[in-house]
């Protein structure tokens, strides 16, 4: 497994995307809440590119 993987950059905010989520997620449905993820990682994704160059 490739060490970046392990970096705790990227493991730090997955796990508070994921309680985010889940204390967003409360009152929605699952449709809502699929969408919201979607456009969640959507957005991290984009970060990554952006701060990476695109690489």
């Amino acid at each position: 497994m490739s060490p970046d993987l392990l970096r705790l950059d990227l493991i730090v905010p997955v796990v508070m995307y994921c309680a985010l989520l889940w204390w967003v997620g409360r009152g929605l449905s699952w449709t809502a809440r699929l969408a919201t993820a979607a456009v969640t990682l959507v957005l991290i994704v984009g970060v990554l590119l952006v701060e990476r160059g695109w690489r």
